[in-house]
């Protein structure tokens, strides 16, 4: 029985990239050994992104389109892609021809050899930027001191599953504040690892700004680290220190009625700067799990072009 490869594609207002990329996907995915199936979820498009998929769908029963009701995140996107995907290797990637679709045949031989994850790990980003790329090297550093999973630096959300993977993905990893790169890299099976040049995006602008981005880092570090929930102890630990050190000093140094007014001030200062801090990593924490208690969807479909009806529960 042929294989298929199902190439799972979030969408988000990209009307001026999405014909170029169906049309230098297409040609690759015709070559390929695997039957195939281009699976687009419309992430709520305010352009005419949806539309365009459309047509695509009426012309070619090749593709798929699962459209959101609303804009739920790039995330939630590649997990409905997920749910939805048939193929026997899952693919996810960008429309932006960031992620290049020349990689397929690869991803696909790694595939034929067994593997059941394949990352995908940029070499290069030159239209990231400087500030990005040091950032997104200080991401990675940070997260793998931190957590007892150790992440491939510069992992993308270009990534490749086999069947079994992604059933795992599917029935386990339902978090509503979630990093699934992460997860992909965490869940064992053979593995593999793919680099790339990330290409220049043809059209449009990154949809990341930097206040999303600090916002993902900061869940991603708190899904898989327990650690700054320790920073309390550590803190604690070290204001106990330094309260014995000026204590010792205050006893040897006054004379006549004791000093340092502004040794107290900066003193407090510092212990409520540590408080607050503690306090708030706490109700990050906190946020976290009550959106798990709320046990809202993941993302809601609101129309499917090109795929048999069946049951999904959208978490």
């Amino acid at each position: 029985m042929e294989k298929k490869l199902s190439i799972v594609v979030s969408v988000y207002n990209e009307e001026q990239a999405l014909p170029l990329f169906y049309e230098t996907t297409k040609l690759i995915l015709e070559i390929l050994p695997w039957d195939y199936e281009l699976l687009f979820v419309n992430d709520g498009s305010r352009d005419d992104s949806l539309s365009i998929l459309r047509e695509f769908a009426a012309h070619d029963e090749k593709v798929k389109v699962v459209s959101f009701s609303r804009n739920f995140g790039h995330e939630a996107a590649m997990i409905a892609g997920i749910d939805y995907a048939k193929g026997d290797g899952i693919v996810c990637m960008d429309a932006d021809l960031q992620h290049p679709p020349e990689c397929l045949p690869e991803i696909v031989r790694k595939f034929e050899e067994g593997c059941g994850v394949i990352s995908m790990v940029r070499t290069k980003n030159k239209s990231a930027g400087l500030i990005k790329n040091i950032t997104s090297a200080g991401f990675y550093w940070v997260i793998n001191t931190l957590s007892d999973v150790k992440f491939e630096p510069n992992a993308s959300d270009f990534f490749a599953v086999s069947k079994e993977a992604a059933d795992v993905l599917r029935k386990n990893y339902r978090e509503k504040v979630r990093f699934l790169r992460g997860y992909v890299q965490s869940i064992g099976f053979q593995k593999a690892t793919i680099t790339y040049e990330a290409h220049d995006r043809v059209a449009g602008e990154s949809k990341y700004s930097l206040r999303k981005l600090l916002a993902f880092s900061m869940n991603t570090i708190m899904c898989f680290s327990n650690l700054p929930l320790k920073l309390g102890i550590y803190a604690g630990a070290f204001a106990a220190l330094l309260g014995v050190v000026v204590m010792v000093y205050t006893l040897f140094t006054r004379q006549g009625a004791p000093s340092g007014y502004a040794t107290i001030v900066i003193l407090n200062c510092f212990m409520f700067a540590i408080l607050f801090l503690i306090v708030g990593i706490i109700g990050e924490y906190i946020a976290i799990l009550f959106s798990e208690l709320k046990d809202r969807p993941i993302y809601i479909v609101e129309e499917t072009q090109n795929i048999v009806a069946c049951s999904k529960e959208n978490k």
